[in-house]
């Protein structure tokens, strides 16, 4: 899986060749700069800019593009090198932007030989600076990795050159080619074939955010590097929110695409901010020590005034780490004030007006809401959690804390997967052995959107299983077969959600392996499974159910920050999907749904 790096994160390289592929909103010059382990580099032989030479193991593109490759072999490289920069920096030529901030996002992915995508990085956070330090591919215990570094320069690629260790006149003759680009390299044209869109877009959002929909968006500004504009200048307003500005061939993608965006954003910047305080503390720590190790200012009020200055810019580190975030914060409160209402009904909250106005629809939607997500630094910004149908995954709720709210939040759950799905095209099945659910099934029951009573007893419970995993074994059989699907006369072609409550209550062993299967085999043909349990009810069978467990997405019928964030980290808190209390609008909507559905069963008599 692609790794999707934010600033100062490192991902370990496969192997040590690699291609980079750049893409930006406008004309940017690429380079690359052969440094050692402090990433001081030698002198101009080693740096490639278009025009400058090549390196040892980097193939460059010449001139000025929007897009680039950069080819590297690092088993190639000088055996002294430890790091590899990759730079962009914007050409000083005539009508060219003269500072990333009013650009697109740049964006680079690192590619493997065989085209497989190992990570990217979008460069946010850029105003005033007019070159930056993109990647950093470094040498650590004999092998390559690459970090995600983003650092801007006001100064331009000049004072980029001099940081990394060149003498002034050496990084002003490099600097200075950038005004004088090679004939037929203007700003329009492609150092390389265009990157195609597909080829990054194989994972959905979730896991791997979609590039061009996030190049054009804001997300976390270094907190290290807080923005300067230029002297004299006002700093530009962030542009209004629009629902629906994402990418995206019709208006439920595009919102799908800008909420997922949304969720990238604040990880983004929850992430820069988290890394800022980490920094700030660690280099409190070592100014701490130091102060400590120096006989001289170890006491006395040399130390004090010392430690005073340390404890200082820790807090003034926070603070600016702080101010940024809370300014990312509020554009994405902006937005989500703008997207909510604009959200049709499967990826709207109950409390949303939308429902009220409720037809079936035509087609499945493309994805549901199963809750809303948010973490500690802003609870009150909650981002909805849209899911891709058909779903993937079966889905569990837990009852350890409230048994009751858990059937609560199944039954909502269960309730907007139906009313998501044209008439006929989705039907619920309740399994509920001790008929202790009643109460919360009643806008089901009492409404007829079930096609036939809860299963109840042991020997209702296995009688509708049973008949489940042989849906599963027909429909496999007929696929395998590998012609036209063959299924029985009066099959039920819709697909089929088993409501499981008090599980495993009312299931011996047969029962167990079938619902097993059922979860494993179930979600390819149609069938999926909503588990109302409590883990340490089924912890007599030990071992053998924990793939089953492992195969569920777990969900709570109370905010919980058990929801692991692999990307980079975050523990996010679940609020689960109920509607406010004393509404009416989950029994009125299923009321309509099951009106709409003896609809279409008349049309097909």
């Amino acid at each position: 899986m692609t790794a999707e790096l934010v600033h100062g994160q490192n991902h370990p390289l496969p192997g040590t060749r690699v291609e980079i592929r750049v893409s930006a909103g406008t004309a940017v010059v690429p380079g690359v700069t052969l440094g050692d382990g402090q990433g001081r580099v030698s002198g101009p032989d080693a740096v490639a800019l278009p025009g400058s030479g090549g390196l040892p193991g980097i193939e460059m593109p010449s001139g000025p593009a929007s897009e680039h490759r950069l080819a590297v072999d690092l088993d190639a490289v000088p055996a002294a090198v430890e790091r590899v920069h990759v730079l962009l920096a914007l050409p000083a030529v005539t009508g060219a932007p003269t500072r990333f901030g009013v650009c697109a996002a740049p964006h680079l992915a690192l590619v493997a030989p065989g085209g497989a995508e190992i990570a990217s990085f979008t460069v946010t956070g850029l105003r005033s600076e007019s070159a930056i330090v993109a990647l950093e591919l470094y040498r650590r215990q004999g092998a390559w990795k690459v970090r995600a570094l983003g650092q801007g320069y006001a100064g331009g690629l000049l004072e980029l050159l001099r940081d990394q260790g060149l003498s002034a006149t050496d990084a002003g003759r490099l600097a200075a080619a950038l005004t004088a680009p090679a004939p037929g390299t203007g700003s329009d044209a492609p150092s390389a074939p265009p990157v195609p869109s597909q080829a990054r877009d194989r994972v959905p959002p979730r896991e791997r955010p979609r590039p061009e929909a996030a190049a054009g968006r804001r997300a976390a500004t270094s907190p290290t590097t807080p923005p300067a504009p230029p002297t004299g200048t006002a700093p530009a307003a962030p542009p209004a929110p629009v629902a629906g500005d994402a990418a995206g061939r019709t208006l439920e993608e595009r919102l799908y695409n800008q909420v997922w965006g949304m969720f990238e954003d604040l990880s983004r910047a929850i992430a820069a901010y988290r890394s800022a305080v980490d920094f700030a503390e660690s280099r409190l720590d070592r100014e701490l020590d130091a102060v400590l190790a120096d006989p001289r200012t170890r006491v006395g009020p040399a130390a004090e005034a010392a430690r005073d200055q340390a404890r200082a810019r820790q807090a003034e580190l926070v603070d600016r780490a702080r101010a940024v975030l809370d300014r990312d914060l509020a554009q994405l409160a902006a937005e989500r004030d703008v997207v909510e209402p604009a959200l049709p009904p499967p990826f709207a909250g109950w409390e949303s007006p939308v429902w009220h106005g409720w037809t079936a629809p035509t087609e499945p939607p493309m994805a549901v809401r199963l809750g809303d997500l948010h973490l500690p630094e802003r609870p009150e910004l909650r981002i909805p959690m849209l899911v891709r149908l058909p779903l993937e995954r079966g889905l569990w709720v837990d009852s350890a804390q409230d048994r009751r709210g858990a059937v609560d939040v199944a039954v909502a759950l269960a309730a907007r997967l139906l009313a998501s799905h044209p008439a006929g095209e989705f039907a619920v099945r309740v399994v509920d052995p001790a008929g202790s659910a009643t109460g919360a099934l009643a806008p089901f029951t009492d409404s007829g959107a079930l096609r036939e009573p809860p299963a109840t007893g042991a020997a209702g419970v296995a009688a509708l299983v049973a008949r489940l995993t042989q849906r599963v074994d027909l429909v496999q059989m007929a696929l395998d077969a590998g012609g036209p699907v063959q299924l029985p006369p009066g099959f039920d072609p819709a697909r089929q959600l088993l409501v499981v409550n008090d599980f495993p209550y009312g299931f011996d062993d047969r029962t167990i392996t079938q619902l097993r299967y059922l979860a494993d085999e179930g979600p390819q043909v149609g069938v999926h499974l909503l588990l109302v349990a409590d883990r340490e009810d089924a912890r007599e069978y030990g071992p053998v159910l924990d793939p089953l467990w492992r195969s569920l997405l777990r969900l709570t019928p109370s905010p919980d920050d058990h929801l692991a964030d692999p990307w980079v980290g975050h523990a996010w808190t679940y609020e689960p999907p109920l509607a406010p209390p004393g509404s009416q609008v989950v029994p009125r909507v299923l009321r309509q749904v099951a009106a709409a559905r003896r609809t279409y069963d008349r049309g097909r008599r």
